[in-house]
């Protein structure tokens, strides 16, 4: 990788249910940078690109079962979005007032990714069904109209725990490895690294959000020019079991004793 690269904002306007995202990158990219070049990693908000595939759910069609109801109560959240959090976790491990922590296609996070930022009045908007084809599906469509090729990452906010704040974390990503093997290097004393392995595409997902917009700026998407990652028919954000986990391997040993 490179030393040094750029980070640009692309501010796309408000993104509505079937607006079709690639397009609207394009329009940013050809504002703000030029267009896409060859090797650029193109980041995008998860809400925005849920919403242009039309998962947002309207409050107002949900009726709460019993557990939703119980756990509303418990963590003084509104029931509805409760249900909408248990249809889209895997299983809900805990909470504080106002989030579920949830397990969902083997990470943890809160609420399920399901978040009412950025969504219309009285809606939610659950993480894009599968973020790897989403992803996939827009890098297409920008190599396409562009004849480059690029990587397409899709971004979270995500809280890190005992810490204040959100850092970005990469849910879906194609055209580059999102995470590069250093063991067997040598670190500057010349021992062998044995466990090091580097979370990339967070790590670009976190760049991206030093320019993106979590507020009112509607500036859904960045693009990283000049990082020097290969570009390939690389698919996924790779993951491990629970088991393999520090944090969840010492939460589920005490929640056993």
């Amino acid at each position: 990788m490179n030393t040094s690269f750029e980070v640009f904002g692309l501010s796309t306007g408000l993104i509505r249910s079937g607006d079709p995202i690639a397009a609207r990158v394009l329009e940013a990219a050809e504002r703000t940078c030029g267009g896409f070049e060859e090797g650029d990693v193109i980041v995008l908000a998860e809400t925005a690109v849920a919403t242009s595939e039309s998962n947002v759910i309207d409050l107002s069609t949900i009726v709460p079962s019993a557990r939703a109801e119980e756990l509303g109560e418990k963590y003084r959240m509104d029931p509805r979005t409760v249900e909408v959090v248990l249809r889209e976790s895997d299983s809900v491990v805990g909470g504080i007032p106002g989030f579920l922590l949830c397990m969902k296609g083997g990470t943890l996070l809160p609420n399920a990714g399901v978040d009412a930022s950025n969504a219309p009045p009285g809606c939610v908007t659950p993480l894009p069904a599968d973020p790897d084809r989403s992803a996939v599906r827009i890098r297409a469509a920008i190599e396409e109209q562009c004849g480059v090729h690029v990587g397409v990452i899709i971004a979270d906010s995500r809280t890190h725990a005992m810490r204040l704040g959100c850092s970005g974390v990469a849910i879906g990503s194609a055209g580059i490895p999102s995470v590069i093997d250093d063991r067997g290097r040598s670190d500057l004393f010349g021992r062998k690294l044995e466990v090091t392995k580097r979370a990339i595409a967070d790590n670009i997902a976190s760049a991206a959000e030093l320019v993106m917009g979590e507020a009112d700026e509607c500036t859904p998407a960045a693009v990283i020019r000049g990082i020097g990652l290969p570009v390939g028919d690389y698919v996924g954000v790779e993951t491990i079991d629970a088991g393999e986990c520090l944090f969840m391997g010492v939460f589920a040993k005490n929640r056993m004793e």
